[in-house]
């Protein structure tokens, strides 16, 4: 434990839970992304997070990305839900804090209605209440807490933890393409790794220590990556100077950190692969300022499974070692036992 490097305030809270069904571990554990550092503002911002007001505390939510499960994907819809939360409150206030329940599947073919119930309004906090319906019916609530910017001199945090810098690792993509230049690759797993690289999701991977893709071996359930949005989100280097910028960050990081989050749970059994994979609950908590478009560290690790259900924690660190996030996830994992795999 150490003291915390600079006096951020503290931050939005958004947090992403998946509703998706996951049939195999290289969706849940490798993302690749081909959207263009040019398209950023267009998909991510301008797109998938700038949604439609339709009337007072009302919005209106579209899709991007949808997942080879047909279901909507957890981190979209979070992140919608913050920025719905967030367009309720002053310019002055930070998201710190999210706690949200995924209560059915999104439904890809049609949009997302975000309704929000400002629950309390103070002189340092304020809540936000914001349920995501589609055919009527709610598919995600979503409790919000919002800030005032204060100074206090109780201030520490852990140590991030020592990994090489991302600008000396393989993205995803470049690992994938690796494993495809081997000449005896099975032809059904050429097939899947191509899946992958055909998905256009707008984020960015690096691994720290590539775990086997095949998972042919039981490893403890914890793993780093570094990740961040494509591209450029804004040209706001002081996110102090515009705090509406920084809730806009706050929304992005929402909506990456589902990214192989409850995969976790599953590194050490090799031999079993999720037939159903989906979120119950999901929180976390902003703590410093950070850009959602430069590299951070996320540390990931499954502290108990059991019961047909696995539990996850996450630290999002900044790579000048500052924590700039935190996230908890509970969800349901049906597996099947399956044969060692073979190349």
């Amino acid at each position: 434990m150490r003291p915390l490097k600079d006096a951020a305030p503290e931050l939005g809270h958004s947090y992403t839970v998946k509703m998706a069904e996951r049939g195999s571990e290289s969706q849940d554990d490798i993302v690749v992304n081909h959207v263009s550092e040019a398209d950023l503002r267009s998909v991510l911002v301008t797109s998938v997070l700038n949604l439609e007001k339709l009337d007072t505390d009302l919005f209106r939510g579209t899709h991007h990305w949808i997942p080879r499960t047909k279901r909507l994907f957890g981190g979209q819809i979070v992140g919608q839900a913050l920025v719905a939360a967030a367009n309720s409150v002053s310019e002055h206030l930070y998201a710190h804090s999210l706690h949200c329940y995924f209560v059915r599947a999104g439904d890809p073919k049609v949009p997302v209605l975000y309704q929000v119930e400002r629950t309390r309004d103070g002189r340092s906090f304020c809540v936000r209440s914001v349920k995501a319906i589609q055919h009527g019916q709610p598919i995600l609530i979503c409790q919000a807490s919002f800030h005032m910017q204060q100074k206090s001199p109780l201030e520490h945090q852990f140590t991030m933890p020592t990994v090489p810098l991302p600008d000396t690792l393989l993205t995803v993509e470049e690992l994938i393409q690796r494993y495809l230049s081997d000449p005896n690759l099975a032809d059904n797993t050429r097939q899947g790794l191509n899946k992958i690289l055909a998905d256009e999701v707008p984020i960015e991977i690096k691994p720290v220590n590539p775990p086997d893709f095949f998972r042919r071996v039981a490893m403890e359930p914890k793993k780093l990556f570094w990740v961040r949005a494509r591209g450029h989100i804004d040209t706001v280097q002081d996110l102090h100077q515009r705090p509406g910028d920084m809730k806009l960050h706050c929304c992005v990081a929402a909506y990456v950190s589902d990214y192989a989050f409850l995969g976790t749970a599953l590194l050490p059994y090799p031999n079993h692969r999720a037939q159903f994979s989906a979120s119950l609950d999901h929180a976390m908590w902003f703590h410093s300022t950070f850009r959602a478009d430069e590299w951070m560290l996320y540390e990931c690790e499954s502290p108990w499974s059991g019961g047909s259900r696995g539990f996850v924690q996450g630290r999002l660190w900044r790579q000048d070692g500052v924590l700039a996030a935190s996230c908890a996830q509970e969800g349901v994992i049906r597996v099947k036992a399956v044969s060692p795999s073979k190349l």
